[in-house]
């Protein structure tokens, strides 16, 4: 319970600071840099070490791979049919293409399964999301913006991100089964544990509400298929088809409903692939997941008896 009454306290606690002018009008750039380069790096450190390697990681980390060649898929066809621009096109697959699992993700499934769930999300979050966003995010960016990035750049954008550094440090610390002093270790705890207050202040501090106009429907296909259509695909494939249960798919499967990642829709907004509604899928698509991400947690609860 503590870890919800968190979640929603530093939530509005980020839209107070913005409302009340307390917090810098880019405070949230300061907080973002924080929590991707140091939080999120000591997650990695802490967790990753401790994960116990077997097949079934490899849900966690299809999770983000899955979403973003689906997404490309489906608003290559839906941009077709409905003669949207190009920019469009590209603002709905990065919005509607990765999900916030890291800045909603690690706070809603610590409030659920605990410190514990953390191993998964990070999974989700590293090799999946961040790996994704960094490859095939940039080159759907670029190429929906007319512009242009070699492979080498693309490379050098991955080896030189701290989190994937740590992340990757982390795993050769698994494979080789080398213990990671308790002293450090502790460090790395407390430092990752700054992850879920400041990344919920911030997002609180960004959420931007705006009129919706001509660009309802295209909001409404990229929020369909981020909150309801691609959990709904997972769903089917990993419990009915799949036939797989147990913690790691129960947080996985969430981690697929999760709101539209933040940095993925700064790439987009960088890109001028349609500002206002890749913002809109932020402002409207985050506090949605909180009603989506219960609806589904209510699914997998009374459909399987977790």
């Amino acid at each position: 319970m503590s870890n919800l009454i968190l979640l929603f306290l530093c939530l509005f606690l980020g839209i107070f600071l913005r409302k009340t002018k307390i917090f810098p009008e880019n405070g949230h750039s300061a907080l973002n840099s924080f929590v991707v380069n140091i939080s999120l790096s000591a997650l990695a450190l802490y967790y990753i070490p401790k994960v116990v390697l077997s097949y079934q990681i490899i849900f966690p980390v299809a999770i983000a791979w899955m979403n973003i060649i689906l997404a490309i898929l489906f608003f290559t066809f839906l941009g077709k049919k409905m003669n949207w621009s190009k920019g469009l096109i590209g603002a709905l697959i990065m919005g509607a293409g990765f999900g916030n699992t890291s800045f909603i993700g690690i706070p809603v499934i610590q409030a659920i399964y605990g410190e514990s769930g953390i191993k998964t999300v990070m999974l989700v979050d590293q090799p999946g999301g961040f790996v994704a966003l960094s490859t095939v995010g940039i080159a759907v960016a670029n190429f929906y913006s007319g512009g242009q990035s070699s492979v080498l750049e693309i490379f050098k954008k991955i080896t030189r991100f701290p989190p994937f550094i740590a992340f990757s440090i982390a795993v050769l610390l698994n494979i080789f089964s080398v213990s990671v002093p308790v002293e450090l270790d502790e460090v790395f705890s407390k430092l990752g544990a700054t992850t879920v207050p400041l990344a919920l202040v911030s997002v609180g501090s960004q959420l931007r509400w705006q009129k919706l106009d001509s660009d309802s429907k295209p909001l409404f296909w990229g929020l369909l298929f981020k909150l309801i259509l691609f959990p709904a695909f997972v769903f089917v494939l990993y419990f009915i088809i799949l036939k797989q249960r147990g913690e790691m798919i129960e947080i996985s499967f969430l981690e697929s409903a999760m709101a539209p990642m933040i940095t993925a829709v700064i790439i987009a907004i960088d890109h001028q692939l349609s500002p206002k509604v890749s913002n809109l899928m932020i402002g409207i698509g985050i506090p949605l997941s909180f009603v989506t991400l219960a609806i589904w947690y209510f699914v997998l609860k009374y459909t399987f008896g977790f």
